[in-house]
């Protein structure tokens, strides 16, 4: 056989990062689609502020760092980490909020280690985290989605709110905003309320709110593609949204009246994006086979503790965070075993 060079590899790679990232994005259109159909123009100009500040900041780093600019911006990383962020926000997030949250996602949580490959945090969720932290009100004004909003905003509306934070005259903020499934199910129940009765509530759909259960659904196709394409592993997602339907079904067949369904926790906030999209990331994620089955599940286990106890309504960005840390030791102790080897005492 011949071959076009002398050395190893022979064969060209069949993927690529910028392929990677590429299959990711076009991954992600189905459920940022619903998102806009569902919460208006603040998500389509929150993503092009986000990306463009990605894009820019990328620069600037590489730069700074003496790395090829155009290599590096091709690859599209910045971009993803840009639209699973904005992804996150509320869809009124006002610019500066979306600036700073992707700055320090690139700066801090990426190049400060090193750039992509590097990073042992996914820089998307660190930056999600500190926005959670130092500006909790900005990061918790979510709209309505439309069959549950008194009223819309249009495009222009929209984009002068997310610059300006005014709404037009005679609308206030109480006539377009809502509290999300996870944040009302969290309250009611804090009030002693059972779940049949906060379920009386048109906020809800068949298993999480009117508008975020088919949100979930066009992300899960999404990751659907991904798994197909081969793009990510289904160990992680498949533990992960597994051990978080075992964990909510044992407390929900315990305690009906104070826990949800289990579909509740799968079609709610950001569980179905953070299994498929987040906690797959190639970078912070587990590397080993069976590794990635307990990296997973970990994260599953800990998105409904933080939900049902702690002091969050959503865990994901929190669970993947912690479980990144964790990722060392795991592919340490979940090492496969090369072939020939022979420890000793055998």
């Amino acid at each position: 056989m011949h071959f076009n060079t002398l050395t190893s590899p022979h064969l060209a790679p069949t993927s690529s990062v910028a392929g990677v990232m590429r299959q990711v994005i076009y991954a992600l259109v189905p459920g940022t689609v619903a998102m806009i159909w569902y919460f208006g123009w603040g998500v389509l100009i929150n993503l092009v502020i986000g990306v463009t500040v990605a894009l820019v900041t990328e620069a600037i780093m590489l730069y700074l760092r003496k790395r090829p600019i155009a290599l590096f911006l091709s690859d599209f990383s910045a971009v993803v980490t840009a639209w699973l962020l904005v992804l996150a926000l509320p869809p009124l997030a006002p610019w500066w909020l979306i600036t700073i949250g992707v700055a320090f996602s690139l700066v801090i949580a990426k190049h400060l280690y090193g750039g992509l490959g590097y990073n042992p945090f996914n820089p998307a969720m660190a930056g999600y985290v500190v926005l959670l932290i130092s500006f909790p009100v900005e990061m918790t004004t979510w709209l309505a989605p439309r069959m549950l909003a008194e009223t819309q905003l249009g495009f222009l509306e929209t984009l002068t709110a997310v610059f300006t934070g005014q709404l037009p005259a005679g609308i206030s903020w109480d006539a377009i905003t809502a509290a999300t499934p996870l944040d009302s199910m969290r309250t009611q129940l804090g009030l002693n309320q059972t779940i049949d009765e906060i379920r009386t509530s048109p906020l809800w759909g068949d298993f999480g709110g009117k508008g975020w259960e088919w949100i979930g659904n066009w992300f899960l196709l999404g990751g659907l593609w991904l798994l197909y394409k081969r793009v990510i592993n289904w160990r992680i997602p498949v533990s992960m949204l597994t051990a978080l339907f075992i964990i909510a079904s044992v407390l929900y067949l315990s305690d009906p009246d104070t826990h949800p369904l289990p579909a509740f926790h799968i079609f709610s906030g950001g569980a179905i994006l953070g299994a498929f999209f987040i906690a797959t990331d190639p970078v912070s994620a587990s590397t080993t086979p069976f590794g990635r089955i307990i990296y997973g599940a970990s994260i599953g286990l800990l998105v409904f503790i933080i939900r049902t106890w702690g002091g969050y309504p959503d865990g994901v960005a929190f669970a993947v965070l912690l479980m990144n840390m964790a990722v060392p030791a795991i592919d340490h102790f979940t090492k496969p075993r090369s072939f020939g080897h022979k420890s000793y005492g055998d």
